[in-house]
């Protein structure tokens, strides 16, 4: 399992990958105050990762979410005039994640057991399983938490009167892959204290 969930998350070069240029845009956006520039030297961080990749034959996944995850934040800033919008469609991702594994853990069809069926080839075969149901339920609240965190640090300083940028910016890049490695290097502990098998261990004879 921790193989597999490795894979689906892209292992470590897939999030220094996805993070580069969302940190090269928010660096750029504080110190320049400049939203054009910012983007440019995200998206152009973004296709320096881009055309590695497919130098090298491999998937693109990652870049190409943090490509689309800048575009947006611009458009954003662009669209209002207002420097601290480019962070709304990040508070707005993060929220939306958060409701929505918790909710997966509501009704016990947690979000993890459908990253290891991703890759396994079987989206559901993890839920006949009640002790792999149990792991990706804990698997499933680990993740969760950086995301709730964002939103209850993020928000109330975007709602905060004046220009929020300067703080927004930094405390972006400090709870955004930080956290999230932190989470899931809690996330190897909990798959480290002991084998979970995917189907039960039949009795013996």
């Amino acid at each position: 399992m921790r193989a597999q969930l490795a894979k689906a998350l892209g292992g470590v070069r897939g999030m220094i990958e996805a993070a580069v240029p969302t940190i090269a845009f928010t660096t750029a956006y504080v110190a320049s105050k400049d939203v054009k520039l910012a983007a440019g030297i995200g998206v152009g961080a973004a296709v320096l990762l881009l055309l590695v990749r497919i130098a090298q034959r491999s998937t693109p996944q990652f870049v190409l979410n943090s490509l689309v995850g800048i575009a947006i934040a611009a458009f954003f800033a662009l669209r209002s005039g207002r420097a601290e919008d480019a962070f709304v469609p990040g508070i707005l991702y993060n929220a939306a994640y958060a409701v929505g594994m918790i909710f997966s853990i509501a009704v016990r069809w947690p979000v993890v057991g459908f990253i290891i069926g991703s890759v396994t080839g079987d989206p559901t075969g993890w839920r006949s399983d009640p002790g792999v149901v149990r792991l990706c339920t804990r698997l499933t609240w680990l993740l969760a938490v950086p995301n709730v965190l964002r939103v209850a640090v993020q928000y109330p300083i975007y709602l905060a009167d004046g220009d929020q940028s300067a703080l927004l910016g930094p405390v972006k890049i400090v709870m955004g892959w930080p956290l999230q490695v932190a989470a899931l290097a809690a996330m190897v502990w909990v798959l480290a204290r002991g084998r979970t098998p995917l189907t039960p261990p039949r009795p013996s004879a």
